[in-house]
């Protein structure tokens, strides 16, 4: 009998290279397949799932807006997108806001202000930072830098300036000659390996940005909504941006993203500059809602402590198997392990328990869960883990 396995393979481009799973259903923290069974998601749809699958309260909002529309196009005003809005400036900072449907379009958004900002004052160019992961739309995967991604597509015929984490020093010297309009930054690279910007370093750029006039740009499509504990990830740090690019988590699983333009720099964008069919998506703009109204400062305390629980145990199990596992990074639940094991069978060996993971710059062990994780789920997670480096010695 031919499987879901075998029809995809036949049917959809060679795109991804899947785990042989198919899934039924999920709720909470876990992920049901075809066989009944249930597996723990520790990457929750690479952080898309931040209140697990089929949150009830996600599910009730999402039910009522479709028995109202789900699109109307942007000739009509759209009162949830209006009403996310404005619970995103609350959250973030004084500005305005243009919807998208995923965080790389939201990207694309934040290259075409920045042009236009460009245009006004004379000066062109982005600076990014190598390792970063900005998608894979052509105008963004001009500022992914990552070999395995970018590849040899062609990018946009506009100026990247490249700048790497041992190379900041120089970033002064590199806004005086070229002049770039704006910097574009992971505060924790997703898939570069979660690696941390030190708040000394961020804080040093951002006094250059302001100094030179360079438009500062946070991309928070992984790291937002309340991942790291606080709502942005910039807020762990001493600084305001310029403009917030998000995604992801914002629309409850629903397609949706966005750029956040601070009130300091509102202006640049006039109707037919930019656009887009489905934005704001009355769904995922009414779960949007209910999103930031359940990510609260109670829930990100919550996060903050989960995070605790969840670095205790895994630097518990650092000092058991020095020889297996290196580094541990990130911020609240957004972490990553550097392996010393083989990526591929430690991920085989947690599929064969029901865990899933995820492994990203080749050897990290990136752990995404989704934020409303117990401590019993940390704990079985840990179980698994010690079992699975036990049996790899």
């Amino acid at each position: 009998m031919e499987t879901w396995i075998d029809r995809e393979e036949k049917t959809l481009l060679n795109t991804y290279s899947r785990m042989p799973i198919v899934i039924s259903r999920g709720e909470g923290c876990y992920l049901y397949d075809e066989e009944g069974r249930k597996h723990l998601d520790m990457f929750s749809g690479l952080a898309v799932n931040a209140l697990g699958h089929c949150h009830p309260e996600l599910v009730r909002v999402g039910k009522e807006q479709l028995e109202r529309y789900l699109h109307i196009s942007n000739f009509f005003y759209c009162k949830q997108g209006v009403m996310l809005g404005e619970a995103l400036i609350r959250r973030s900072f004084p500005g305005k806001v243009f919807f998208t449907n995923s965080g790389t379009e939201g990207v694309e958004a934040a290259v075409k202000y920045l042009f236009k900002i460009g245009e006004k004052k004379g000066r062109r160019g982005i600076v990014s930072l190598e390792g970063s992961f900005h998608g894979r739309t052509l105008g963004a995967l001009g500022l992914t830098k990552i070999p395995s991604v970018s590849r040899n597509f062609p990018t946009m015929n506009y100026p990247v300036y490249e700048i790497s984490r041992e190379t900041l020093g120089e970033l002064e010297a590199l806004f005086i000659k070229f002049q770039p309009v704006g910097i574009i930054l992971e505060l924790i690279s997703g898939s570069g390996g979660i690696e941390v910007l030190a708040e000394s370093d961020m804080n040093k750029i951002s006094k250059l940005c302001a100094q030179y006039d360079v438009v500062l740009c946070i991309d928070e499509i992984q790291t937002g909504i309340g991942r790291t504990g606080k709502f942005f990830a910039y807020q762990h740090y001493g600084f305001t941006p310029d403009l917030v690019i998000f995604a992801k988590a914002v629309g409850g699983g629903s397609p949706l993203g966005g750029i956040i333009v601070n009130q300091n720099i509102d202006g640049y964008f006039s109707p037919g500059d930019h656009g887009t069919t489905f934005g704001p998506n009355p769904l995922g703009a009414a779960m949007g809602r209910k999103v930031l109204e359940i990510i609260d400062d109670d829930f990100l305390s919550a996060v903050s402590k989960k995070s605790q629980w969840m670095q205790e145990g895994l630097k518990e199990l650092q000092q058991k198997f020095p020889e297996s596992l290196g580094e541990i990074r990130g911020k609240g639940l957004m972490m990553g392990i550097d392996l010393k094991v083989d990526p591929s069978v430690l991920k085989a060996a947690f599929m064969k328990e029901q865990v899933l993971i995820n492994i990203t710059a080749a050897s990290v062990l990136r752990l995404l869960p989704p934020l409303i994780i117990s401590k019993g789920e940390i704990g079985k997670f840990l179980t698994v883990f010690e079992g699975c480096l036990e049996k790899l010695q």
